[in-house]
């Protein structure tokens, strides 16, 4: 199979999962749900989860070790460029000078749809002060664009509202964004179900970020397992080629050299 790996801030994956770490009952569930994902990019909350800050709480690193994982902290539930910049800051420091972060600055409560001149506006902060930044954007194919030129080392569009499990909405969109992007373009958010995340690698994204959509499942290990499926088929399609779509019927076997 022709294929180019996936590449972020100089590093090949051979895994086009991403997977988060909220939402698990217990850590127990977590590690197992993400190694059965064959995720090795594994996202982090930083103002929600404890990775050291609190030494008498679990320590979710004792199970998403460093070693194993590439750890993507990032800053969901910021509403301001300062509290988004402030926690990368934070990441950094915790995770001894790491600059791999995926930023979001949220302008809803109800939505969770980004603000983007706040996107904007840290991005460009972060991108100066050295952070490598994979940015959570909407599906706009002009602001993917100019995030891109700023110097994100990834572009996040979502395809459905944070958690919601709707799958695409917009697949033109994230065609058109695919389409004029020299960095790697992974959706981010909306996920519900195997058949979204094919979807998005048939249409040629780089990746699929997800959390709820596997551990807001039934059974989050079987759904990881499905999920990793989903990547590796919808990505072998897309460098396959779909046939055309048609209005009407082609035979499968021609009318051309019958028998009788």
């Amino acid at each position: 199979m022709n294929d180019t790996p996936l590449i972020i801030n100089d590093k090949i994956y051979s895994s086009r999962l991403l997977v988060g770490t909220g939402k698990y009952k217990d850590l127990a569930e977590t590690q197992l749900a993400i190694e059965t994902s064959g995720a090795q990019i594994v996202t982090i909350a930083i103002r929600r989860t404890n990775i050291g800050q609190d030494p008498q709480q679990p320590n979710l690193l004792d199970v998403i070790s460093p070693n194993h994982y590439t750890l993507l902290p990032n800053t969901a539930g910021c509403y301001t460029v300062e509290d988004a910049v402030r926690t990368c800051r934070l990441a950094r420091e915790l995770l001894d000078g790491h600059n791999l972060v995926k930023l979001e600055v949220l302008g809803d409560e109800k939505t969770l749809f980004p603000d983007i001149t706040a996107t904007l506006q840290a991005a460009d902060i972060l991108i100066k002060e050295g952070f490598k930044v994979m940015v959570y954007t909407n599906d706009d194919p002009i602001i993917a664009k100019r995030l891109e030129t700023m110097g994100c080392v990834a572009v996040m569009p979502l395809a459905a509202p944070i958690g919601s499990g709707l799958g695409i909405r917009n697949p033109l969109n994230i065609l058109t964004i695919i389409e004029n992007a020299t960095v790697p373009i992974i959706v981010d958010a909306g996920v519900g179900t195997a058949s979204d995340a094919a979807i998005a690698m048939e249409l040629g994204c780089d990746g699929v970020l997800m959390n709820t959509a596997i551990a807001g499942a039934k059974n989050p290990v079987l759904m990881a397992s499905a999920m990793k499926k989903a990547i590796e088929a919808g990505r072998e399609a897309f460098l396959a080629g779909r046939i055309p779509r048609k209005r009407y019927a082609s035979a499968s076997s021609p009318l051309d050299g019958l028998f009788f």
